[in-house]
């Protein structure tokens, strides 16, 4: 592997010529900047984030926490964040949580450790007292979560999606929506719970159902069963769903049940994954731009890296209702 002493004898410069045009610091004339970069190419000479590092005290690096990696929106809000740091010459290291506060914690701890620059966190659980101790003066942007007290945010209004959703099962001609929520720790799954009592309250002629679960398809084929069980008018004839994995889960509790999804019970769920346009039925799903949201916090993220006195922004994107075949409507008896 070609070194800097190398790529310094084939430019005809000093070694300290070299390391000012690595490091785009100092002064160096245009020709011999010009033969450093040549040199460069001719020897296949890459400069290492950590040598860089030890000069400027940028390594280059970020990290990106997401509580679950086998759920398709996290990895699209990912790719977002990947793009962004790619085309500005950083790094990335991804970390996934497993929905879990003590690893998102270890996590942070270890990337405070490699040196990274920033963090974007994706659906962090911790209290955010505990979160600003633990990640310090390190540089962070929250995506699907509002800050209150420090770093920018990047979020779509969960409680808002959530009310359009259900209000959506009662227009198509729902009469008894239930909910199945995901863990009550975590504020998306508040904020949605709270969307889906609002539109109980305004257009609902019953009481709230929620059923607590998980996030995860295998949680919502469970609860969906514990449900559906139920006999005469107690059974609802329409679940809105805290995220479109646990929505698949419904799906497919049915199809083992022979219930119909879009005439027997309406099925809503929420992130806009792509699998949901080809699931049987297709399903209804409030969509979240994930891959833009990325891409906007590692904009942020790097924003605040160079400028870490500018002001703390707070930027809520729109979300869209995707109507699909699990909400068609139904026949008025």
């Amino acid at each position: 592997m070609a070194t800097i002493k190398d790529v310094a004898r084939e430019a005809g410069v000093s070694v300290s010529t070299v390391s000012r045009v690595i490091n785009d610091n100092g002064y160096v004339s245009d020709d011999k900047r010009k033969n450093v970069l040549n040199a460069m190419d001719i020897l296949g000479f890459r400069p290492s984030n950590i040598a860089r590092g030890l000069v400027s005290g940028k390594t280059y690096t970020l990290g990106l926490v997401i509580p679950d990696i086998s759920n398709p929106f996290f990895p699209n809000i990912a790719r977002g964040v990947e793009d962004e740091a790619i085309e500005n010459n950083y790094n990335l290291i991804l970390c996934n949580s497993d929905w879990k506060i003590e690893r998102e914690d270890m996590y942070i701890s270890l990337l405070i450790e490699k040196r990274c620059e920033g963090v974007v966190l994706v659906g962090s659980r911790s209290l955010e007292s505990d979160l600003l101790k633990i990640i310090g003066k390190m540089p962070f942007v929250s995506v699907d979560r509002e800050m209150v007290q420090a770093g920018h945010s990047v979020w779509v209004d969960n409680e808002l999606g959530a009310y359009t959703a259900t209000k959506h099962l009662y227009e198509m001609g729902y009469r008894r929506v239930v909910h199945i929520s995901g863990p009550t720790s975590a504020r998306t799954a508040k904020a949605r719970l709270a969307g889906y009592m609002q539109a109980v309250e305004e257009f609902g002629h019953h009481e709230p159902q929620i059923v607590e679960s998980d996030f995860r398809r295998s949680g919502g084929y469970e609860a969906a069963w514990k449900i559906l069980e139920q006999e005469g008018s107690h059974r609802p004839d329409a679940i809105f769903a805290a995220n479109d994995l646990m929505a698949i889960g419904v799906l497919q509790a049915c199809e083992k049940l022979g219930i119909k999804c879009g005439t027997d019970l309406g099925v809503v769920g929420y992130d806009g994954i792509g699998s949901g346009a080809y699931t049987s039925p297709t399903l209804t799903t409030i969509f979240q731009p994930g891959y833009e949201m990325g891409r906007r916090a590692c904009q942020l993220l790097l924003e605040e890296i160079v400028n870490p006195s500018k002001r703390r922004i707070k930027e809520v994107f729109n979300f869209e209702l995707l109507v699909r075949s699990s909400t068609q409507r139904m026949t008025e008896e």
